[in-house]
């Protein structure tokens, strides 16, 4: 598959509001959080914040379409896999409303720390996107991850990954 394009989620999440009719919020992450930001690589899936063992109404009409137009689309319990920063929640960034349903991407900062603690080199790409769109400072960033870091055992994170991955992170904006 070539990827998800912010073309292909804003249709996605065109047809999600005809089909949902209830007022709704969905929170972006990852990827495709990314792509809606202005990121111009594609992403392989659509990901947001949900509970991805009791899903809810929305859950279920966001699965019946991601199977109808094969957009792989997943829930993340994103604070199951690394600990929500102070704030996060006024953070977050609109993206759009569509019918009663309201598209936010999910705060930048958490964005910045999930990807550093799994570390490939387009999740280091993507944390550079958001500190040259200012969308984290690398200040602000720093201080995230030494709180993070103090949660490491309790969120299974290593330690040594995050620190290396937060170096390279820094040699890249040089």
């Amino acid at each position: 598959m070539a990827g998800i394009t912010a073309e292909r989620i804003h249709q996605f999440l065109t047809e999600l509001a005809i089909r949902y009719t209830d007022p709704a919020e969905i929170v972006l992450l990852g990827g495709s959080a990314l792509c809606l930001l202005g990121s111009e690589r594609p992403t392989l899936d659509i990901d947001y914040v949900g509970d991805d063992l009791r899903k809810s109404n929305l859950q279920l009409v966001i699965d019946q379409l991601s199977d109808e137009l094969q957009v792989p689309i997943e829930p993340v319990p994103i604070g199951d896999f690394v600990p929500i920063p102070d704030g996060a929640d006024k953070r977050h960034i609109g993206i759009g409303r569509f019918g009663r349903l309201e598209v936010f991407a999910l705060d930048p900062y958490t964005i910045a720390l999930s990807k550093l603690d799994r570390g490939f080199d387009s999740d280091l790409e993507d944390i550079r996107f958001l500190l040259r769109q200012n969308l984290v400072s690398i200040t602000e960033l720093e201080r995230v991850v030494e709180n993070a870091l103090q949660n490491a055992v309790q969120f299974d994170l290593d330690i040594d990954s995050i620190q290396t991955h937060l170096s390279v992170v820094r040699a890249m904006l040089d």
